[in-house]
């Protein structure tokens, strides 16, 4: 038989160690005892109008929900090797909140956590406010939906990542990342996307100084540029840009179509770069 905990307070070191079919509510995992890894090992578990002020309370669980949950900055490194999760109409403080997790949903939530998603599969998140530093870093198989994102260095050497219908804040974002397609975002900062390999961005508006330089197997479809100066150095593209491209320098191969660019520059190539800038006629 399921049990149920309710308006309790946990404090003590491991205070619901190895917890296994539990509905948890009102319940407030704070206190003197300053004790770590309430909830690791669990299974199956649900939570519903919790608080939680203490380190590490779920390591190892498998098999969570999370609803209008509070973690405030204290609880660092909340979830760490935990799979099929639930994280929904919560607040997420503390830094490195997800890492080495799998098959987990964060919906209709507010974050704010350097370091979020670290070594990571099949993360998604969907109507979700996140302030990180580093996010998702060398992670796999992860969605963004309607995402508010800010921060810096992020999405580095990810693999098969989906974004739609967000607003990126983020300088050095998708660096070494493999299989990346964003799709009617914004994409704000400076030096997007060097090194990436396979980024296709459709419908989308790129704004920052020198962005996508290194890249192999890149795409534009149907993009405005702003800003934007510097672009494209020593990569491959094939690219159908609209707006004003302040410069492009070195473009290593492929087609660049546009409306019109300030300056295209061919300045002392380390390699051959045989790309073409197309104006679109009037």
């Amino acid at each position: 038989m399921r049990q149920l905990m309710e308006n309790r307070r946990f404090d003590e070191e491991r205070a619901l160690y190895h917890l296994q079919e539990c509905d948890i509510r009102k319940c407030i995992f704070a206190g003197p005892a300053d004790g770590e890894s309430a909830l690791k090992e669990s299974r199956d578990i649900a939570l519903l109008d919790c608080s939680f002020s203490l380190r590490y309370p779920l390591w190892h669980v498998n098999g969570f929900c999370l609803e209008r949950v509070q973690m405030d900055e204290k609880t660092r490194a909340a979830i760490w090797y935990a799979d099929h999760g639930v994280i929904r109409d919560c607040t997420l403080e503390g830094i490195k909140v997800i890492r080495e997790c799998s098959n987990i949903l964060v919906e209709n939530s507010r974050v704010a956590s350097h370091e979020f998603g670290w070594k990571s599969n099949g993360i998604t998140l969907k109507d979700v406010d996140i302030t990180s530093e580093y996010i998702f870093m060398d992670s796999r198989d992860v969605k963004l939906d309607h995402v508010a994102m800010k921060g810096n260095y992020s999405f580095q050497y990810m693999e098969n990542l989906e974004i739609e219908d967000s607003i990126l804040d983020t300088k050095d974002a998708f660096w070494h990342s493999r299989n990346v397609t964003v799709r009617d975002s914004v994409v704000k900062g400076e030096y997007l996307a060097w090194f990436s390999d396979g980024l296709t961005l459709i419908n989308c508006r790129i704004i920052g100084t020198q962005p996508l330089c290194y890249c192999t197997h890149l795409k534009l479809v149907n993009c405005t540029m702003e800003d934007t100066d510097l672009s494209f150095e020593y990569s491959d593209v094939e690219a159908d840009v609209h707006g004003h491209v302040v410069s492009i320098k070195n473009p290593k191969s492929g087609t660049i179509t546009l409306d019109s660019v300030g300056k295209i520059i061919w300045e002392n190539p380390v390699v051959d770069c045989n790309g073409k800038v197309v104006k679109r006629n009037p």
